[in-house]
Parts: structure tokens; sequence; C-alpha cells
């Protein structure tokens, strides 16, 4: 026969197979296929199925710390593609290890002052190690902390030091040039409320005006509302609001500010959450550390600037707070994709492991060496900075369903997979597979599916457990790299609908 005609006849059978929705592929030295669903969802969407790849396994109970996984479909698993917000796996997971879930960050405040008659009369050293999660009410607790070593007046000024960190990774670069948008916060020592100011956007409920609130309380901002009422439903509601700061940037930390909204509102909005970033650094922690200490009933001798400083050695230490545990931070970071909160993750393995400064070089160090030590060989893993929001990060579908049946075997395991968005119920998963687990209500022990989503232009991802309705557990990722990605979703949600109907191996529910 020949060898070129059989070539050919090959390549136009898989030609044939792919168009009919069916894909041959090799997986544990079984023949296996894309589910024809998926297949078709694929085809429909003009995704080609060299832009996908799958990796499902059923993780097979054992002893403690003894689980197995079979792998049930392969499909370019072990490509290296971009995940997206998926790489937090990676990061929360060794995180949580690495640093055990009840991890605090530390916060210090120092002074170069003295204490009489309820007033400090000095300087406030303010020293961050990266606490993630340092919103309103832990700064309330903080003040709380302050006033119990009797202070109720402060005579002096605010300094911040950020010497945790290296100043590159403190940068404000994006990939999408979106500066404004939170999710491109960066990484800050002393990140206060994400640095976003959170405008809340309504309707009156007794007059025909529009109400306009915000958070973080910021000691200097008035808002200007400037805004008309209109008869419109609430779709596409931002793109008829204009917003100015002014002064928008290099204003004295402890200068009036105004916010500044115009343009229409739609009647049809209950109320809406309009987020911007408009503010640097020492502003924004400024003159919300100012106004967090009057809420608390102190005063300031005259209104604080802030300004960087490192603490002077002759400083004494006033104060140590602890921010939430890591395990609470983790929630967040993977139910709400927290890009900046898994990025200061990275930073404080690399901070409290090698030292400061912090830099992601050696929080991947940190990472590749926790790998290694649990026998995974990652070589080929681009890590970034951690958060997957990123163009050049890169891993494996086949390389984050390892690292899911690791973390059956670790003790954080439960943790873990806690934290994890449920679909139908939380998180980035919370409107999806709610038509597919209404067929599960009359069983006695419900199916359920933890999947962290990752998404960005041109990328869609999937990576975590399905439960099926017969009880089995599966560790499935999949990623689409491709133009036509944002049209994936439907091809992944039918991947997850057919591992809770038993994928491969259907089985009669209980």
């Amino acid at each position: 026969m020949n060898p070129f005609r059989c070539s050919y006849a090959r390549l136009w059978l898989t030609i044939f197979l792919v168009v009919c929705g069916y894909v041959p592929m090799m997986a544990a030295g079984e023949k296996l296929s894309i589910p024809p669903a998926i297949a078709k969802s694929l085809e429909r969407n003009q995704i080609p199925v060299d832009a996908i790849s799958i990796a499902v396994a059923e993780i097979e109970p054992g002893r403690p710390g003894k689980h197995t996984a079979k792998s049930l479909l392969s499909w370019r698993a072990s490509d290296p593609m971009n995940p997206a917000s998926t790489m937090k796996i990676l990061t929360t997971l060794a995180g949580l290890d690495i640093l055990g879930p009840q991890y605090r960050w530390r916060t210090k405040i120092y002074t170069d002052g003295v204490i009489r008659q309820g007033v400090l009369k000095g300087n406030l050293y303010l020293q961050g190690s990266g606490d993630p999660k340092w919103v309103p009410e832990e700064l309330a607790k903080l003040m709380k902390e302050l006033q119990a070593l009797g202070i109720s007046k402060i005579d002096g000024n605010l300094f911040f030091d950020r010497s945790a960190y290296a100043q590159n990774v403190m940068e404000h670069n994006t990939i999408d040039g979106e500066t404004l948008r939170a999710y491109n916060v960066p990484p800050d020592p002393l990140l206060y409320a994400f640095r976003t100011l959170s405008f809340q956007i309504g309707k009156s409920r007794t007059a025909d005006f529009i109400d306009i609130t915000y958070s973080p309380v910021l000691s200097q901002l008035s808002i200007a509302n400037e805004m008309r009422l209109v008869d419109r439903p609430c779709d596409n509601w931002k793109s008829d609001i204009r917003f100015q700061l002014d002064p928008e940037s290099g204003a004295k930390t402890d200068q009036a500010l105004f916010a500044k909204f115009s343009g229409n509102f739609p009647s049809g909005c209950k109320g809406v959450n309009y987020n911007v970033v408009a503010l640097d650094a020492n502003t924004f922690l400024t003159q919300g550390f100012a106004a967090a200490w009057v809420q608390s009933g102190g005063t300031w001798i005259k209104p604080p600037t802030g300004n960087d400083a490192a603490v002077p050695l002759a400083a004494r230490l006033l104060l140590q707070f602890e921010g939430i545990p890591l395990a609470d931070d983790v929630q967040d970071i993977n139910k709400y994709s927290n890009n900046v909160m898994a990025r200061q993750l990275l930073l404080t393995l690399a901070l409290e492991k090698i030292g400061k400064p912090a830099t992601t070089a050696n929080g991947e160090q940190v990472i590749q060496s926790w790998l290694k030590q649990n026998g995974l060989n990652f070589s080929d893993v681009v890590i970034e900075n951690g958060s997957g929001l990123s163009r050049s990060e890169a891993i494996s579908a086949d390389q984050l369903n390892q690292l899911l049946l690791l973390a059956r075997n670790l003790s954080i395991g439960e943790i873990f997979y806690n934290s994890l968005p449920l679909a139908g119920a939380d998180g980035t998963m919370r409107n999806r597979l709610m038509a597919q687990l209404r067929q599960f209500l009359h069983l006695k022990k419900k199916p359920e599916v933890r999947i962290k989503t990752g998404s960005l232009a041109d990328v869609r991802a999937i990576s975590g457990y399905v439960l099926s309705k017969s009880g089995k557990l599966y560790a499935v990722s999949s990623f689409i790299n491709h133009p036509n990605a944002w049209k994936g979703l439907d091809a992944h949600d039918q991947l997850l609908a057919w591992l809770l109907e038993d994928g491969p191996e259907p089985k009669q529910a209980r």
C-alpha cells in the first residue's frame, strides 16, 4: 500500500470526524472523544479544536493523603496555554499550604513622639506587609486599638513605609491600558480598600432625584451631582455617565477633592456601583486614615499630609495590627477573582520565605520549590504575577488537574475546595449551570460544581471539581485561547454538565 495514500486517507477521516463532532484522542491508553455536545458548541461558535485544551480525571478516594486520579479525557492537556484567572489556583493553593490558613498580615504603626494627656505629639509611621484586605472595617478596628493606648488627639503627620515590596512591583502597568479600573490596581504593602472609590448611585426612594454615596470615606472628598434622571431601562447605564475628579492627579494629600458626576441616569436602575481608581496611593491612604480616625471619635490638630518615608531607627512601635486570616482572603481571591489580592499573596510568599524587598521572581522561586517538594515538575510554567492578569502566564490543563489532586491530599484541601466558586450559588459561577443543577434537586446528596473561572480578551478558562450525580469527584480544567474565546462559555458549561451526568461512565442516580 502506498504510505502517502494511507496518510491522506487518515487525514480526511480525521477532518470528517471533527466536522461530525467526534474528535478522537488518547488518555491513559484508551481511545476517548470530545463529547458531541461540546464539539458541536465549538463548531457553532467557530472555535477550532486546536484552540481548546481539556483535562478530566476522576479522583479516587483513598486513605487521607493517598487519593489518586484516573485520567478520563485528555485533549491537548499537556500544552501550556494562557490560563487567565485559573492561575490563582496555583497561587492560593501554595499560599495556604506554605503559610497556613491562619496566617495573618501585620501592619505596624510607629511614632517618633510621645503621648501626654491624650495627645500624641509626634508623627505616625505606617509600615505595611501587604495585607490584601485592609478595608474600612479593619481600619476602624485599628483606630480603636490606637485609642486604647490613651490617644484621642494627634498632633503630627503621616508617613508610609512601603519597603516590604520592590519598587518595580508597585508600578502601575496594565495589559489593556485601563488604569482607572479596579482589577488593574497594582500591589502595595499599604493597600487600603483596594485603592478603589466605590460610588453607589440610585434613584431616591422619596423623590425623583439621584442619590450618590461612596466608600471608603475620605476626609476631603465631596460629591458634585449634576446628573439628570431619564425615563429609560437600566441597560448600558454607564454609557451616558461622565465622571471627573478635581484635581484629578498630583493633588496634595490634604487638598479638597470634588467627584463630579454629570450626564443621564436611567430611572430603571434600582441601584448600581460605579468603581474607579482615581487617586494616587498616598492621597487615598492619607485621606482614608484621617477620616477613619475622626469617625472613631479622634481629632487632628491639623489635617495630615502623607509622605513616603522609612521608619526611623529611633521610632518606637505603638501597635501591630493583624488582618483577617489567610483562609478568608483566599475565599475572596478565588470566588471573586480578585487580582491584586492574588498578586499580594505571591509577594507575601517571597517576603516570608526570602525576605524584603519582595519580588515576583522570588515569589515564583518559592512556588517552584514547593512544587518540587510535592513531587511536581512544572518547569515550563510561566508566572508573571500569580493572578492570571497577564499575556505571558502559562500552565497546562493537566498541570492544573495535578494541583487539584494534590489539594485533596493536603491538610488544607477542604479550605481550598470551599474557596472555589459554587455554581448556581456564589462568586463568578453564581449564575451558571442553574438549569442543569435544578434537575438534581430530588437527589438526597446533591451534585455540585466548584470551579475557578478565568477570562481575558481571547481567553476563557475553567478549573476545579465536579461532584457528579452518582457521587464521583472529577477534576476538570479547560482553556480556550482564540479570538472567539468569549463565545466559549457554552462549551465549558456543556463540559461541566456532561460531568454532572457522570461523563464517560453514566450511572443511574440513587
